[in-house]
C-alpha cells in the first residue's frame, strides 16, 4: 500500500527499533511508496512513512533494494555534498563517505555484507541516518 509521506520531525528525530519478520508489510508498503515518488525519491526509511522500525528501501544503480537493521560496518573517502529529503523542505549540507560496507538483514532475517560506493553509498547513509533519528 502507498502510504502517505510522514513531515513530522518529532516522529522523523526517534530511533528506529529493530526489524523482525513480522515487519515485511512495511517492507512492502515502503518499497510501493517508494516507487510511487520514484520521480523524486531514491530511497527512504520506514519512518518516512510514519513508523520507526529499521528498515530502508533505495534504489541500487536501477534495481529497487531492501535492507533490515542496516548497519555501516566501515566507511572512507569523506566529503561534504548538499542533499534533500522527500520529508523535508529544502535542502542542507551534509558530510558523507564515498566508501561504505553495510551489514544487514534481508526479509527472511539471513545476515548479508556488502561495499557500496558512490550515489548508492550516499543514498544508504541518507536513510540510516533517518533508522537512528538524524534529520538531514
Amino acid at each position: 500500500m502507498i502510504r502517505e509521506i510522514n513531515r513530522n520531525t518529532e516522529i522523523l528525530q526517534q530511533k528506529a527499533a529493530l526489524a523482525t519478520t513480522g515487519d515485511i508489510s512495511v517492507a512492502d508498503d515502503l518499497m510501493e511508496t517508494l516507487k510511487a515518488h520514484a520521480d523524486a525519491c531514491v530511497g527512504m526509511a520506514a519512518n518516512m512513512i510514519g513508523i520507526p522500525k529499521a528498515i530502508i528501501v533505495f534504489d541500487n544503480e536501477g534495481e529497487y533494494m531492501e535492507m533490515f537493521n542496516p548497519e555501516i560496518t566501515q566507511k572512507s573517502g569523506s566529503f561534504e555534498t548538499t542533499e534533500g529529503c522527500l520529508s523535508l523542505d529544502g535542502q542542507r549540507k551534509t558530510k558523507r563517505y564515498r566508501y561504505i560496507k553495510v551489514r544487514w538483514q534481508d526479509r527472511e532475517m539471513k545476515s548479508h555484507q556488502k561495499r557500496f560506493s558512490g550515489w548508492t553509498a550516499q543514498i544508504i547513509q541518507h536513510e540510516i541516518d533517518h533508522l537512528s533519528g538524524i534529520v538531514i
